[in-house]
């Protein structure tokens, strides 16, 4: 496990480890059926939100052979919790990780998920030099799959009807980059 060392601020927003006063914003995001819909957890209560949130604070500081960095997204303007990310990877020769999230409703259509992916994927390559960085989605979930090719990955697969969830058979994307491709399309300048 690890924690994200230093805040990451963006222009917009704050990219932090999870504290225990984000129970209550953490619970309206994990707790409602649309942010679920394409995952595989269920809604949780607050009691359930806060055994999750406990997890979290709990997991050591160092990099360890299985690695999740839990992220609090704050908007700035505001301060108010609005998403529940994470960077994870397996400590071994592969150096492959995967990225993903879930933003609260209320700032859909803001572009928040590509610009918290683009700093998840510079500490992926950057800190934790990862060769390669996936993000799963399911196949309805466009939103999702939009917001992680904006943020430079690709389509790298699309896995029909490959799981049963929720009662019934769903499909997957598999976006991905890989670390040169990440730093060559950063070093382009922009029109």
């Amino acid at each position: 496990m690890a924690q994200l060392a230093h805040p990451i601020d963006t222009d917009r927003l704050r990219l932090r480890r999870f504290e225990f006063d984000d129970l209550e914003d953490l619970a309206q995001i994990q707790g409602r059926e649309d942010v679920n819909r394409y995952l595989y957890s269920e809604p949780r209560d607050r009691a359930a939100t806060l055994e999750v949130l406990r997890g979290r604070l709990e997991r050591p500081e160092e990099p360890g052979e299985d690695n999740v960095v839990s992220v609090a997204v704050l908007e700035r303007d505001g301060d108010r919790l609005v998403g529940d990310f994470m960077l994870r990877w397996l400590a071994n020769e592969h150096r492959q990780g995967e990225i993903g999230g879930s933003l609260h409703p209320d700032v859909h259509g803001r572009g928040y998920a590509t610009e918290i992916y683009h700093e998840l994927l510079a500490l992926a390559f950057n800190h934790y030099d990862l060769h390669r960085v996936v993000g799963r989605c399911d196949a309805r979930n466009v939103a999702s799959i939009r917001s992680l090719a904006k943020a430079g990955l690709r389509q790298e697969a699309f896995l029909e009807e490959n799981e049963f969830v929720k009662g019934e058979w769903t499909s997957e994307v598999i976006m991905a980059v890989r670390q040169r491709e990440w730093r060559a399309a950063r070093a382009k300048p922009t029109p």
